[in-house]
């Protein structure tokens, strides 16, 4: 019988989503309660972006092992083990060790998880069903963003409060509920997602031996992987290219933990002093409703307007915004529904702002060996909030938040130099007559 997408491609999407999400910021705010330092926080959770940044040098081994199928469920009964291990080491006195090892197992497993769920998305639906269920595919990936920074965050404030303060002890529930809800996602992927005809293992077949297909070795997958790097950095403008890559989001690299940190930090200590309640509600919810909603309207302006005419307001939506934390950080409101504005501001601002970078990588990555440039293209955009990630806490620790903040708008002039190196095709992105009339027939 035939299984519905439904049944499968939302759930397939969120399971995708709430690893990632959990790895990179809600480590933040458990490392903070267990009284980490802003330095080590930074530095440990930056780092667990690293599978993410070499995920596609492993990534053609996913298509020669198993199936497409196999690895998903696999990694899901790996992160359900995972995150059990996270919840049964947080109460011991070896937490910290156990914890980063532990992190570092979910990232490679979800960045896992993320190629073979991908691939498995294009073998289980044809082309009319690929389309139609992308947006489908990214709101559940955002719910997995709401749930993990809000409902998550709400459920550990809501259980130190019911247990008096028993920090370690709510953590550890929570990542049990997680375990349980990726035990439950396995049992649920393995009746209802559906088994193509074309999800095999060793199905990269490009060269003939005798007249005849024939599989490819490790060793030439490999020399494919060196053409394909070599490929990427001889194209025209690599060097600006890899710059703007990597220097595209740098004053949002610095501010990604350590907004975090500040909004929860005590206001003796220079933070806000929110609640994990109230942060849940703030920067889980307000602020992912404002992510979404910036990078919706930046889609439908680039795509009716193309890439050149909006890249320079997006390049200022990205940066200026930043602002907020300035003003926070002097003023330091009590006013909840002042916070919730002007966290929605900055992250409307990124989420529109971000439309600029994604449709640059998608220009670069065209040509041959689309597909893999595209990989390295994300390896580099991981990389790009990596490296400047583990230095931000220590920076912070030397200039306070204040300062640090200053710092970040004074980065900003980073993002624009970048920006202006690039070259594209001022055509990039609009959507042409040609298309308008076959849609009009």
């Amino acid at each position: 019988m035939k299984k519905s997408p439904w049944a499968w491609v939302p759930s397939l999407y969120f399971a995708e989503g709430l690893p990632n999400v959990i790895v990179a910021e809600l480590s933040v705010l458990m490392y903070q309660q267990l009284g980490l330092s802003n330095a080590e926080i930074a530095l440990y959770t930056s780092l667990f972006y690293l599978p993410w940044v070499i995920k596609p040098f492993w990534s053609p081994f996913v298509d020669i092992l198993k199936t497409k199928r196999w690895w998903i469920l696999a990694m899901e009964l790996l992160l359900g083990a995972a995150f059990g291990g996270i919840a049964f080491s947080i109460p011991t006195s070896f937490w910290l060790q156990a914890t980063i090892c532990l992190f570092w197992l979910l990232a490679f497993s979800s960045a896992t998880h993320d190629i073979a769920a991908d691939g498995f998305y294009m073998l289980g639906l044809n082309e009319h069903d690929q389309a139609w269920f992308v947006g489908i595919r990214n709101t559940f990936y955002r719910i997995a963003s709401i749930f993990s920074k809000g409902l998550l965050i709400w459920l550990a404030g809501f259980l130190q409060v019911a247990f008096r303060g028993q920090i370690k002890y709510s953590w550890s529930i929570v990542f049990y509920a997680v375990a349980g809800i990726f035990i439950g996602l396995y049992l649920w992927h393995n009746y209802v997602m559906p088994r193509p005809k074309a999800d095999v293992a060793n199905k990269v077949l490009t060269h003939k031996k005798n007249g005849k297909a024939a599989k490819q070795s490790a060793g030439e997958i490999w020399r494919e992987i060196v053409e394909t790097v070599v490929t990427f950095f001889r194209k025209p403008y690599a060097l600006t290219a890899v710059l703007f890559m990597l220097l595209y989001r740098f004053p949002e690299a610095l501010l990604s933990k350590i907004s975090i940190l500040f909004l929860r930090d005590f206001p003796h200590a220079g933070g806000l002093g929110l609640s994990p309640q109230e942060f849940s509600f703030v920067y889980g919810t307000i602020g992912v409703i404002g992510l979404l909603g910036g990078g919706i309207l930046g889609g439908i302006l680039a795509s009716r307007d193309g890439l050149k005419k909006w890249l320079w307001p997006m390049v200022l939506a990205i940066t200026v915004p930043d602002l907020v934390y300035v003003y926070l950080s002097y003023a330091l409101p009590e006013s909840l529904w002042l916070i919730n504005a002007c966290v929605f501001i900055e992250q409307f601002g990124y989420g529109f702002g971000f439309t600029a970078y994604t449709l640059y990588l998608i220009y670069y990555s065209q040509g041959n060996f689309k597909t893999s440039h595209y990989a390295i293209c994300t390896g580099l955009m991981a990389a790009s909030m990596m490296l400047p990630g583990m230095l931000s806490g220590w920076l912070e620790s030397k200039l306070g938040y204040r300062y640090f903040f200053l710092l970040v708008i004074g980065a900003c002039f980073v993002t624009f130099i970048v920006t202006a190196l690039i070259k594209f095709d001022p055509e990039f992105g609009k959507k042409k007559v040609e298309e308008e009339q076959i849609e009009e027939d």
